[in-house]
């Protein structure tokens, strides 16, 4: 497991996760002539837009039809090119499945899935494009890579480092501006958990944006004289099974935090974990099992229980469970 030092967090600069993967799509292509682009009319939403302009040769647009577009960058692939498809979350995997499991799952075909406004990052446009299901179906899928970063920084690197792992990978994107964490030069290596801070009473996995509210949460924690290890689990799928079971040993008692659905996400991976390897007391900071409404972003946060007061209150309920 890395180390990672942070920026000042009372002093963050905010910008939108997809911003940092356009410019590493940008970057990545330049480094490697065999990255090409594809994309469902969303172009700039995706934040594609940079590297279509520059590379106009090795971009294609497809219309409004996921599915075939799924299947061309399958073929792509299979052709010995490293297609990156974009779309919205809600859309791909949410309209392609059966493409994405049977053309470029089954295949193992080296296909990069860029998913961007997942979550609540973009609630004002309603509850049919919140999807938080996308982390339950991808991880579910054999040969799947399922990458979600915290900022924009940690977003750029992995849509470089995302040609690099062989086979499917899933990149999950946020529309909304949120905190830069990472100062420039932080390392980062998929299938490696990062701890952002250390503590010996509770460890707190996130995800996402949800990293910088248990940061939050920690803060407000070492008030109450609670120390809280918090980990980033950018990578889960392969999760980093060996920092997820020492953290669990060294603290016995583990929250999870994420902007997804509470069944088959992040914390269901952590909990697959140790409920076959290391039983823990265990809370999940999740969306409980209910759909999302009109609002914004951080209204919906608060609505759907997401904000840092949450996670310290399960992190009060998981530390009564360990202590009884």
């Amino acid at each position: 497991m890395q180390t990672v030092n942070l920026r000042n967090l009372s002093e963050l600069e905010l910008k939108p996760i997809r911003d940092g993967f356009g410019e590493g799509f940008l970057n990545i292509g330049a480094a490697i002539p065999d990255v090409i682009g594809l994309n469902a009319d969303l172009t700039e939403s995706v934040r594609m837009h940079l590297f279509e302009e520059k590379y106009p040769e090795r971009f294609f647009q497809v219309g409004i039809c996921e599915q075939n577009m799924a299947g061309v960058a399958a073929g792509m692939a299979l052709s010995g090119k490293i297609p990156y498809m974009g779309s919205f979350a809600n859309f791909s995997p949410g309209r392609n499945y059966d493409q994405i499991r049977t053309s470029i799952c089954m295949m193992n075909a080296n296909v990069k899935i860029v998913s961007s406004h997942a979550g609540f990052s973009h609630g004002s446009d309603g509850i049919t494009v919140q999807m938080l299901e996308d982390i339950a179906m991808m991880r579910s899928l054999p040969n799947m890579t399922v990458l979600v970063p915290a900022d924009a920084y940690q977003a750029m690197q992995m849509a470089e480092a995302a040609a690099t792992i062989e086979g499917p990978v899933y990149l999950r994107l946020g529309r909304s501006e949120t905190p830069l964490l990472f100062a420039e030069g932080t390392p980062f290596v998929p299938g490696e958990a990062q701890l952002l801070r250390d503590g010996s009473h509770v460890t707190i996995f996130a995800a996402g944006y949800l990293v910088f509210r248990a940061l939050l949460a920690a803060d407000n924690l070492h008030k109450q004289g609670i120390e809280a290890q918090v980990i980033n689990i950018h990578t889960i799928k392969p999760l980093d099974e060996a920092s997820v079971l020492a953290a669990a040993a060294k603290t016995g008692a583990v929250v999870t935090a994420e902007e997804a659905q509470v069944n088959g996400g992040l914390g269901g991976a952590i909990a697959e974990v140790l409920g076959r390897k290391l039983p823990t007391p265990m809370e999940m900071v999740a969306v409980m099992d209910q759909f999302g409404e009109t609002g914004t972003t951080m209204d919906l946060n608060k609505s759907r229980n997401l904000m840092e007061d949450d996670i310290v209150a399960a992190v009060l309920h998981v530390l009564e469970r360990k202590s009884a």
